[in-house]
């Protein structure tokens, strides 16, 4: 009951008093990353939202336009403006939009590339039984600090305890944690090391559940 009518309803009223707050951010972020370099303003790449279905996914560009979260082979590489929005999360205010249209939530397990959906097991795919959400249980216990599977058991606690009160707990912890640098970043090697761990534990088994 909460999820689908209390939840959804304080998402679409909390997520439209943002985007109008947060406006002339979201202006002034957009004509600084067209100012600097050339290229799209926002990022576009496939995520798994809820029951694994794929979504294109939003956020304000930070990196050069040629920049591939799947090319290992070079280091990760970001604008000035991108390392500024990316420090205080304002990359993330595109996601907004996604919150109002139903495929994400202010509140739920990070919306990650389909790679990681393809490598869990069916228990770790229950993370996906509720929308992704722009911060979650496992951003507000150490963000990219804690291991791939400890991401996922926050995440699967959040599922299997969502209400209200959980839901105000991590915006807390998420507000405590923002600002605490060493646990921002993750880069695409922190993301090939984790599907690395996915495809070791469970091998071909768990890819032949396939992505949605």
């Amino acid at each position: 009951m909460y999820q689908e009518y209390v939840k959804r309803s304080l998402d679409v009223i909390m997520a439209a008093i943002l985007v109008v707050v947060t406006l002339p951010i979201t202006i002034a972020v957009a004509i600084a990353i067209k100012s600097e370099t050339p290229g799209p303003v926002f990022y576009r790449q496939k995520r798994t939202g809820r029951d694994g279905v794929q979504f294109t996914f939003l956020k304000f560009r930070s990196t050069p336009p040629h920049n591939s979260v799947y090319d290992t082979s070079k280091k990760d590489q970001f604008t000035e403006v991108g390392k500024f929005i990316r420090r205080y999360s304002l990359d993330e205010l595109p996601q907004l939009l996604h919150v109002i249209t139903g495929k994400m939530s202010l509140i739920g397990p990070r919306a990650w590339i389909p790679e990681y959906h393809t490598h869990m097991n069916d228990e770790q795919r229950r993370r996906h039984d509720v929308r992704p959400g722009i911060t979650g249980l496992a951003q507000a216990r150490g963000r990219n600090a804690i291991s791939i599977n400890e991401k996922i058991n926050n995440d699967l606690e959040y599922v299997e305890n969502i209400s209200l009160r959980q839901d105000v707990k991590v915006i807390y912890l998420t507000l405590r944690t923002m600002f605490e640098k060493d646990t921002l970043e993750i880069g695409k090697h922190g993301i090939s090391d984790e599907l690395d761990v996915l495809r070791n534990q469970h091998g071909d088994a768990a890819a032949e559940g396939g992505a949605s």
